[in-house]
Formats: structure tokens, C-alpha cells, sequence
């Protein structure tokens, strides 16, 4: 698998401005859905990481929306991304079959759609 990220082994504390001891919580955390449905996936970091937060969807590791709101070059415009600070959503308009699949938020280092460094490792299952 390339990865479009690399994993940071940070410091308890800050690197820079980017404070990297920062749990992520996602919810929920399964749900059962048909598709034309509107899907909507919430992360929240349990302290601001302003809009250093990307998406991804495991095909493997694409990427879906970086920058907590830019939509990727070929990801569909049914997804769309929104938030700041400590809240994040990551919405589906209208679920499509092939959609399935494990999504994840990634607090990151930089505000790019190119490999980034990343403070939170991603799902066991997604490897």
C-alpha cells in the first residue's frame, strides 16, 4: 500500500504550532444505510487542530477530502467536507453502492493534498 501519508511519532507537546497528543474521535462508529441516503460521519479532535484534518475511505487509502473541506482532484461531488477547530463532518449527499467501506479522519501536519505527515495512526483494519 502507498500510503498518502507519513506517520510522525510526536513528542507529547507541540511540534511547531501543531499540538500532536491529540485524540481523535470518530462516530459513528458502524451504521447501516441504503443507498440515495445522506451519510454524515463526525470527528472531533479533543483539542483545535484549526483545519489540519483529512478523509479517507479505504481503497486502499484514498484520499477524500483534505484541508477539512477541499474535495480531492476525482473524488465525486457527493462527498464534501466541513468544520474547524475541534468538529469535523465528512458528508455522503446520496450513498452509492460502492461507497461501502471503512472511512477514517487524519489529523495532518500540513494542509495538502500531497504526502503529509500525520500525528494519528489510522485503524488497525485499514493496513
Amino acid at each position: 500500500v502507498a500510503w498518502p501519508f507519513l506517520l510522525k511519532d510526536c513528542p507529547a507537546g507541540s511540534s511547531g504550532d501543531v499540538v500532536c497528543d491529540i485524540l481523535m474521535t470518530q462516530s459513528p462508529s458502524s451504521l447501516s444505510t441504503s443507498p440515495g441516503e445522506r451519510v454524515t460521519i463526525t470527528c472531533r479532535a479533543s483539542q483545535s487542530i484549526r483545519n489540519y484534518l483529512s478523509w479517507y475511505q479505504q481503497k486502499p487509502g484514498q484520499l477524500l477530502i483534505y484541508g477539512a473541506n477541499r474535495l480531492e482532484s476525482g473524488v465525486p461531488s457527493r462527498f464534501s467536507g466541513s468544520g474547524s477547530g475541534t468538529d469535523f463532518t465528512l458528508t455522503i449527499s446520496s450513498l452509492q453502492s460502492d461507497d461501502t467501506g471503512i472511512y477514517f479522519c487524519q489529523h495532518v501536519l500540513s494542509i495538502s493534498n500531497h504526502q503529509s505527515e500525520s500525528c494519528n495512526k489510522p485503524p488497525e483494519n485499514f493496513r
